[in-house]
């Protein structure tokens, strides 16, 4: 098998500062005669041809980035690049970089990244600074060239950068570009194309500001355009700004510093991401100012904007005015969405204060109005600011809908606006439903509800939801499942039934939510409407993810282990469409299969007592058949177990008192002897029988015989021989018994230690019979031995 730890990619850097893929191929390092040392060798994976044989130089500036890239420059303007499949093998080869070197591993750079020797560099670090030459138009290229091989060293990035701010160099550099333009010369344009996008990469906020003045940045942008891989035919991202994008002041600004602040950062974003090429893996890291520039602008454009109350004011008061036009409100709603949008660029406490903000104008009675509207495009914006109102601060919408049920009715309410919008939504694939519902599940999510010492909001939410809310979001399912023209694979909408098995599935899915995170509410709500049934309806639904939605809503309130859902569940007979469900899907492996089966093995496993008696008395005799899982085999196992200690009460609290009185090495675990002592199962005794543990000896019973006394003897034995009572005063010799010979059949009696109360249990018959070999019989239970807090003392009389 090839060793993908090994697996490269190589890169050289070209002429125009751009990686070429030189191929793929293996890397392995080791002494090469003909370079007198250890070598970098890639062989390629076609065809075995050497891709790159380097010699690992001790002075050579290696850099490793993003765990699987190795850079360096073996000559000038020639800088390779090694990019690794797994970040294994660039760690394996940088060690051997390193060892080379003299290097720790952990460095991500071995060398400084400078060309010059020891000599140069103090040199240069002593020397005043970099020396550009006249800004001619006779002089571009070699200015170009100077850039291009300045950026690949820090030292002489920082020098070029200083020069050019401190020599006023950009303006000098636009007026040529206005000349070129005017002369039409190619060249000219060609170089400053080459020498503007260099200036970007220096990534010094000084030269931006100067760049992005309202005086340069247009012919900044203008310089961007004539990029050499072009040609003849430029971009034309100056006609774009200042003829097809419009600004508009749908609230009129009147801080003329606001104003070109939000024309600056437009600009500035357009140039990031459509006017400057993108940039290399090797490159992302030479804009990162540009990056804090945008990001500080729109952080500068927020506080503006929040501090201006009268701005405000206005922009809420015409988004709530009848009177305004749709045109205009459909701007206002988006301006407010942008707004919100640049808010997810402030800190913490900013954002609490900018949404504290919105809250004091009102905009959530805004929204209220606006989402109430007929117009889908309006509607869809204000749906994004109210999940951005949601994510941040869920409780002060909650707050919000809870005061305002006090004065209007439930249709109107915000909350019911987002579930009506959910279930009416007109999108062929519920993209806004899905929206909608993630937002109804944060805002019903009791993980993000306060607690305080004078309110519960869990409480009081969950009350007013399931009293104002719940029936709306319910009212879908209900209406179709009254009976089963699911089966028959009819929907809400005719011309639509996958829209609306969908809309069923999405609203089953944030039930199944309230059922995990909910407590006492959905299960009112549950039983009192009869929710479960009405759901199981749809496990005869031609639609696979729909049935398997209901049969998630069941496994759900099953997996609670609740008796109040349990009688609930047998009362009404509730697994019966799940085993239709399931002797419908036949003999077919699939998801329907494997979540039927899954619930079953789940009653039994967890031994859910009165689930397991009501499918086993309702449904066996169709699930009998079913061999190839042992599920319904072990649901009938444990309930004849069940049976089986009901008819034997004596049996029962004595399995129950031992149980309580257990021995355990921690909080949780019993002793494997003990658990497997407890999980054997007694036989059918007659009373006044003795109550000890079964052995492995099918001896045949024989009253008064030697093998009987034997077989009860033999477990009471090895309980002696392990446990030993501490305190010797709780022994006590409760009863005596034959000899082992056997005229007479042992009679003993049980004392239990460690309790407040004891209890004894005495078995005088003569014999006991014990049934070994039937399931769930104690004859075909495993050897263990009783508890530790159990003494049992055997006397004997000669």
């Amino acid at each position: 098998m090839t060793d993908t730890r090994r697996r490269v990619k190589v890169y050289t850097l070209n002429e125009d500062r751009q990686w070429d893929d030189r191929g793929t191929g293996h890397v392995s390092s080791g002494y090469v005669e003909r370079l007198k040392g250890m070598s970098l060798l890639v062989r390629a994976e076609s065809d075995g041809s050497i891709l790159l044989e380097s010699k690992i130089n001790p002075n050579t500036a290696y850099q490793k980035q993003q765990d699987t890239l190795i850079v360096w420059s073996e000559a000038e303007n020639y800088d390779l690049a090694l990019s690794f499949q797994e970040k294994a093998g660039c760690d394996e080869i940088w060690e051997k970089i390193c060892q080379v070197q003299g290097k720790d591993p952990s460095v991500d750079i071995t060398q400084e990244l400078v060309d010059e020797s020891e000599e140069e560099r103090f040199d240069d670090m002593s020397s005043p600074g970099l020396e550009l030459p006249p800004c001619e138009l006779g002089r571009l290229e070699e200015l170009a060239e100077l850039v291009a091989s300045s950026l690949p060293s820090p030292l002489r990035r920082e020098k070029l950068a200083l020069a050019v701010e401190n020599e006023g160099y950009i303006r000098k550099l636009l007026e040529l570009f206005r000349q070129c333009e005017d002369l039409e010369n190619a060249d000219g344009l060609h170089h400053l194309y080459e020498i503007v996008k260099g200036i970007f990469l220096l990534n010094r906020t000084a030269l931006f500001e100067v760049m992005f003045s309202e005086e340069c940045i247009m012919d900044v942008i203008g310089c961007l355009e004539h990029d050499p891989v072009l040609g003849a035919a430029p971009r034309r991202h100056r006609d774009f700004l200042t003829k097809t994008a419009r600004f508009k002041e749908v609230i009129p600004i009147g801080d003329p510093e606001l104003r070109a602040k939000i024309h600056q950062t437009y600009r500035v974003q357009y140039i990031q991401d459509m006017v400057l090429p993108t940039p290399s893996v090797f490159e992302e890291n030479m804009l990162s100012t540009l990056h804090s520039f945008i990001f500080f602008n729109k952080v500068e454009i927020v506080g503006m904007l929040q501090d201006d109350e009268k701005f405000l004011t206005d922009l809420f008061a015409q988004l709530t005015d009848e009177a305004t036009d749709d045109d205009k409100r459909y701007e206002l709603v988006n301006f407010l969405k942008e707004f919100c949008a640049f808010s997810q660029t402030l800190q913490p406490q900013n954002r609490e204060a900018f949404f504290k903000t919105l809250s004091n104008m009102g905009i959530l009675p805004a929204l209220e109005v606006v989402l109430g509207m007929d117009d889908v495009q309006v509607r869809g914006a204000a749906t994004d600011i109210f999940s951005y109102l949601v994510e941040y601060n869920p409780s002060m919408v909650r707050e919000f809908v809870m005061q305002e049920s006090q004065q209007n009715d439930d249709d109107i309410l915000l909350i019911n606006l987002i579930i009506e919008h959910m279930i009416c939504d007109t999108d062929p694939e519920l993209g806004g439903a899905v929206q909608l519902m993630g937002l109804l599940r944060t805002l019903v999510d009791p993980e993000n509800m306060l607690a305080t010492a004078n309110k519960t909001e869990k409480t009081e939410f969950l009350s007013f939801f399931y009293k104002h809310c719940m029936h709306i979001l319910s009212a879908p399912l209900l209406a179709n499942t009254t009976d089963d023209k699911l089966s028959k694979g009819e929907s809400i909408n005719p011309l639509c039934p996958l829209y609306c098995m969908y809309l069923l599935a999405l609203i089953l899915e944030l039930l199944t939510f309230c059922v995990e995170h909910h407590t006492y509410h959905i299960k009112n709500y549950i039983i009192n409407k009869d929710v479960l049934r009405r759901v199981l309806v749809l496990t005869a639904s031609q639609h696979a993810f729909l049935a398997l939605c209901a049969l998630r809503f069941m496994r759900r309130i099953i997996g609670l282990k609740d008796e109040f859902y349990n009688r609930y569940i047998i009362r009404n007979f509730l697994f019966e469409p799940v085993v239709k469900a399931f002797l419908n899907n036949g003999a077919r492996y699939n998801l329907m299969n494997s979540a039927i089966i899954e619930m079953f093995e789940y009653v039994r496993v967890e031994d859910v007592k009165s689930l397991t008696a009501h499918i086993v008395e309702n449904y066996w005799k169709a699930l009998e058949d079913v061999n190839y899982v042992q599920t319904f085999k072990g649901l009938k196992l444990r309930y004849e177990q069940q049976r089986e200690r009901q008819d034997n009460p004596k049996l029962d609290s004595m399995r129950s008192i031992l149980r309580n009185h257990r021995f355990r090495r921690d909080a949780r675990t019993l002793d494997d002897d003990e658990e497997m002592w407890f999980n054997a199962d007694e036989d059918e005794l007659e009373d006044g029988e003795a109550v000890v543990p079964p052995s492995d000896n099918k001896t045949t019973k024989t009253s008064g015989g030697a093998g009987e006394n034997e077989d009860l003897m033999d477990p009471i034995s090895k309980f002696m021989e392990r446990k030993k009572l501490k305190d010797s005063d709780d022994k006590e010799v409760l009863g005596k018994s034959s000899s082992l010979s056997g005229r007479q059949s042992p009679s003993f009696k049980l004392s239990f230690s460690g309790s407040t109360t004891k209890t004894s249990l005495s078995s005088p018959p003569p014999s006991a019979s014990l049934h070994p070999g039937s399931p769930g019989s104690p004859g075909s239970g495993a050897k263990g031995s009783p508890p530790t807090a159990v003494t049992t003392k055997v006397g004997s009389s000669t």
